[in-house]
């Protein structure tokens, strides 16, 4: 289970510095097996057509995942890395905030198993994708 005690402020503070940093993606909730974060859909984020370009979610889709495993494991001793992800883009998006929600779905020693729903600010779901991340030894 997710340690929901880890102060937001820590995991957002990890990022700096980084794509998530860039991209303003926030983490905003954790839960026990779920991670919930936003990003805003703006010209960071846009396609050239001006829709919330499909690159942008996987980068929300494999940021909620893989923060989600690092809290599951001992970052002393392991690391997580994504292995797989996939994503099915339902309708476009031009502004505003695009809210996350990665339920782990399956949380063994070697792997994790996210689900990932994208929803605009009325709830409609935006993206559905899935990621797979491998925990590995650190050397």
């Amino acid at each position: 289970m997710i340690n929901v005690n880890t102060p937001l402020e820590l995991v957002n503070g990890m990022s700096k510095n980084t794509m998530l940093d860039h991209l303003n993606i926030q983490v905003t909730e954790l839960g026990e097996d779920y991670v919930k974060g936003t990003m805003p859909v703006d010209n960071t984020t846009h396609q050239p057509m001006g829709l919330l370009h499909g690159g942008a979610s996987c980068v929300l889709i494999e940021s909620l995942g893989s923060i989600g495993s690092s809290l599951l494991v001992d970052l002393k001793k392991e690391a997580v890395v994504g292995i797989e992800i996939n994503a099915n883009h339902i309708r476009g998006m031009r502004s505003g905030i695009v809210t996350g929600t990665a339920k782990l779905k399956h949380g063994g020693r070697r792997t994790h198993l996210w689900q990932v729903d994208l929803e605009d600010e009325e709830g409609k779901l935006v993206c559905s994708g899935r990621l797979t991340v491998m925990v590995v030894p650190k050397s």
